[in-house]
């Protein structure tokens, strides 16, 4: 007998690892449920509904993602610093969640109730509030002048990674999202 929960965490194991095809094919309950060979009830004797499942992938998504950007800020001390490895991180947790990735730029999300984006839009806001505190910390530190802006100079961090998190996924997963980071890192921050 499994433990509670266990069918549930295997379900969204799938369901990402689905995700994770280079052609992007729509996800339907019954190619899941046959990649787990069990019955569409099965499925639904889990989660109420296939929204239900991706917003399981969501929640995995900001736990792991802000899980780590409260290690960063809360184990260095440099704004600077910190902004450099949150952007290096959201880097490559993508890379090493390709499927996740297609949740984060909103791809497996086009046919799927629009509450879905509207949480994953949510994600980037509270990334960009994460960015923009680091950046005011190395403001005040000085590795940043006084008079930058710390909210366009975050905007900008989130429309990088992005972009870099959208290339990956429109490239089939060949184009890593971490490919001339360090280089455009220190452009984008100069």
């Amino acid at each position: 007998m499994s433990k509670p929960g266990e069918r549930k965490h295997q379900i969204l194991q799938v369901l990402a690892t689905m995700l994770e095809d280079p052609r992007g094919e729509k996800i339907t309950t019954a190619a899941l449920a046959a990649r787990l060979d069990v019955s569409e009830a099965a499925l639904y004797r889990h989660f109420a509904s296939k929204a239900q499942m991706f917003e399981g992938l969501i929640e995995f998504i900001e736990t792991t993602i802000f899980g780590l950007i409260n290690q960063i800020t809360g184990s260095e001390d440099n704004g600077l610093k910190q902004a450099q490895q949150i952007v290096r991180m959201l880097l490559n947790f993508a890379e090493k969640n390709p499927g996740m990735t297609r949740v984060l730029v909103g791809d497996a999300l086009v046919h799927e109730n629009e509450r879905l984006q509207e949480r994953m839009n949510q994600l980037f806001d509270r990334i960009e509030v994460s960015l923009k505190q680091s950046l005011r910390l190395a403001q005040s530190q000085q590795p940043l002048p006084p008079d930058t802006d710390a909210a366009a100079r975050a905007s900008i961090l989130v429309a990088y990674v992005a972009g870099r998190w959208l290339r990956f996924v429109k490239t089939g997963f060949t184009k890593k999202p971490t490919e001339f980071f360090e280089t455009q890192l220190m452009q984008l921050l100069a």
